[in-house]
């Protein structure tokens, strides 16, 4: 499985990417700065997403609405922010490719000119409403804050959620906003990849035409994965503040009590990353996986049940999540699920099962590939490898990853997944604190 690429890189460091797919008369445009909310710190957070949503209106050529010109041009645009990075893609009509070109270096280039108080104002009440629905107000919606703040300690980058706390989002200043973009949003941070009805020489000089006078950022302002020394991301792989287990309550208005289980395991890409994915699909991954049966098929005491791998830059984690059918309690979850981890410590799981959550794994890189452009796209896939690997065509030895993990591997990673080093997060109707986990304290999400 490989994907046909050239890559250049421009005097000013922006690495440009070309795919050809000649099957549709679509483009796809698809751009990564390689910054998101690790690149922020404590009491400082929340800027990296804020101007995912600034980046969207206006810079000093096209000082309006980014959506407008490209959705007019039968056009689809989006953007994201994670903890490692933030992306912006378009997918236009073959013929709009300039279009989407010229706007994409106008932002980078020239956007603080038109980057107002007004601007930055309105898009952080946006943002503050945006934290309203996808966290505060939504059932369940504080577990993943709770989570990473239990899981990671204060000073590590991933202590905080990608959309910031609160009280830092309102106490940023217009100039702070300046500086982080100075930083941060600049061609020797970035990766461009075009893919598409184009052709290879012509959308080359078209990425130079719009990008090339743009100028490089400020020296040592490109974002890496710390290698060796002492950083944040060498804290043991334990929950901080704590050599054994950590157990969480929080009330919320829901109706039925739900259990998270989390632990540190490999970061993106390292070993034990993909294995750590298969386990998950062992787990969790459809009606005849073992927690599934177990949980709600077999003894009818979960609703549903999940697990995944969070695949991160600097550090990974692993969680298990059910929620109690009505009239069952969540130490009855945990015991069934405990006693899952320990027969796969002990035997690993069988060669069928393993061979589910391969197809499984394999389906989804098929599916990523259906498209060029958007979320998951090939143009996303290939800036994906190109950033945190330094190879798009990195696809073939990441699928290898998953092909090479055996029986044994996964065995030894579920032995991993202890009680002692792991965040038990209760998250109970209100009032009824007495049907979480015993002998867990209140969490503190802000």
């Amino acid at each position: 499985m490989t994907l046909e690429w050239t890559r250049e890189t421009l005097d000013n460091g922006l690495d440009v990417i070309v795919h050809e797919d000649h099957r549709c008369p679509i483009a796809a445009v698809n751009l990564w700065y390689h910054v998101g909310s690790r690149n922020e710190s404590p009491g400082r957070t929340g800027l990296a997403h804020l101007f995912e949503h600034l980046m969207f209106e206006g810079s000093l050529h096209y000082d309006r609405n980014y959506f407008t010109p490209l959705q007019q041009a039968g056009g689809a645009v989006n953007g994201s922010t994670s903890c490692d990075r933030t992306n912006y893609w378009e997918v236009v009509p073959a013929n709009a490719l300039d279009l989407a070109l010229w706007l994409e270096s106008d932002r980078m280039g020239y956007l603080l000119p038109a980057l107002t108080a007004g601007k930055f104002d309105n898009q952080r009440e946006v943002v503050l409403n945006e934290r309203r629905q996808q966290y505060e107000n939504r059932p369940y919606g504080l577990a993943s804050m709770a989570l990473m703040s239990a899981l990671f300690p204060p000073d590590h980058p991933y202590h905080w959620a990608t959309i910031g706390e609160v009280a830092d989002l309102r106490a940023f200043e217009l100039e702070d906003a300046r500086a982080f973009f100075r930083t941060w949003y600049h061609p020797g941070n970035a990766s461009l990849t075009v893919a598409g009805d184009v052709e290879t020489g012509a959308a080359m000089a078209a990425v130079r035409r719009h990008f090339e006078e743009v100028p490089s950022g400020p020296p040592g302002c490109r974002a890496g994965r710390p290698r060796g020394g002492s950083s944040p991301a060498d804290a043991p792989a334990t929950p901080h503040g704590t050599a054994g287990e950590r157990r969480l309550l929080l009330e919320d208005r829901v109706e039925l009590p739900r259990l998270y289980l989390a632990w540190r395991t490999p970061a993106l890409f390292d070993e034990g990353d993909a294995g750590m994915d298969l386990l998950a699909h062992v787990l969790a991954g459809g009606k005849t996986s073992r927690l599934y049966r177990a949980l709600v098929h077999d003894r009818r005491i979960a609703a549903d049940v999940s697990a995944a791998q969070g695949s991160r830059e600097l550090s990974g984690w692993f969680c298990i999540t059910a929620t109690a059918a009505p009239g069952r309690g969540l130490a009855d979850l945990d015991d069934v699920i405990r006693g899952e981890l320990d027969a796969l410590a002990g035997d690993g799981p069988d060669a069928d099962e393993l061979e589910r959550a391969l197809a499984q794994v394999e389906a989804q890189f098929v599916y990523g590939l259906q498209t060029v452009g958007g979320f998951h796209g090939r143009s996303d896939q290939l800036n994906a490898y190109n950033v945190y690997t330094g190879d798009p065509g990195f696809l073939g030895r990441d699928l290898a990853r998953y092909r090479e993990a055996g029986t044994a591997h996964v065995r030894e990673l579920a032995r991993r997944l202890t009680p002692g080093g792991r965040v038990a997060l209760s998250i109970v109707p209100a009032g009824e604190s007495a049907r979480g986990l015993a002998g867990s304290a209140r969490a503190e999400v802000s």
